[in-house]
């Protein structure tokens, strides 16, 4: 899905507004259900601590916070289908 490119591509470049940009591409899947939507909530928690750790400039935690929400996309991936 395109929708998950730009995702991947939002959390690895970061961004001022990557959290709000991943909700936005997000936002059609959390009514086909609860799980899912916990799923969709735990990865944009991940995406604000990694905005929040750029704009911090915390360098030694964001490749950490990158992993963490790579994996819970990769998550929301597994539940979308």
């Amino acid at each position: 899905m395109e929708c998950f490119r730009k995702l991947e591509t939002l959390i690895d470049a970061g961004g001022a507004n990557a959290a709000g940009e991943a909700r936005a591409l997000l936002a059609h899947l959390k009514a086909k259900s609860q799980v899912l939507a916990e799923a969709v909530d735990e990865f944009l928690l991940d995406m604000m601590t990694l905005d929040f750790l750029l704009e911090a400039e915390r360098e030694a935690f964001q490749d950490s916070a990158r992993r963490l929400a790579h994996r819970r996309l990769t998550m929301v991936k597994l539940l979308s289908t």
